[in-house]
């Protein structure tokens, strides 16, 4: 992933903007480094609530044609505390990506989004699994107070539903639509 990083998924910021038909570059880097935080997100929320383990992604790749991320082979260690979920998911992955970006994006919108794909990712899983519901929550909440997640919006209400303080710009593409989380969205 380390020169995917570096190249600030070029190839994808691109394509995302060409399939959002915008010529803003800026507006596909979010929704990609969005739709990478959820895919971050989402596994590691699960196996951590499921089986009290982090997948070790030092080998994680993403698939030639697209977004898809891949492990070669499974491994990980004993889950201890969110410190590690937030160090794996924001500073060994999305902040390396936001450095490579070949576009500015604000740090907050990027952030935003990282903490926008938690709550969801927490939300999906406490509506497949309604056993995991308060220790998503949970542990949700919890790394929503952490680092640079801190103060880029809130769950409000026990469903996990959550209320950015950052926007993605979604609602800048043609036909686009402000999200159900979207800070500019009317209270």
């Amino acid at each position: 992933m380390r020169s995917d990083y570096e190249r600030g998924f070029a190839d994808l910021v691109e394509a995302t903007a060409a399939r959002y038909g915008t010529r803003e570059l800026r507006i596909g880097a979010s929704i990609t480094q969005l739709g990478h935080a959820a895919r971050l997100w989402s596994p590691l929320l699960a196996t951590v609530l499921t089986h009290a383990v982090v997948p070790d992604l030092t080998r994680l790749d993403r698939a030639d044609d697209g977004p898809r991320l891949r492990l070669p082979t499974p491994a990980g260690w004993h889950y201890e505390s969110p410190d590690q979920l937030y160090d794996l998911v924001i500073r060994r992955h999305l902040e390396p990506l936001a450095a490579g970006l070949r576009v500015k994006v604000a740090p907050g919108l990027l952030y935003g989004n990282a903490a926008s794909a938690l709550a969801e990712a927490g939300r999906a899983i406490a509506a497949t699994r309604p056993d995991l519901a308060e220790p998503a929550a949970d542990l949700v909440a919890d790394l929503l107070t952490r680092g640079h997640l801190a103060g880029k919006g809130a769950l409000i209400s026990p469903e996990l539903a959550f209320r950015r303080t950052t926007c993605c710009l979604y609602y800048r593409v043609p036909d686009g639509s402000k999200c159900d989380d979207c800070s500019l969205a009317e209270k």
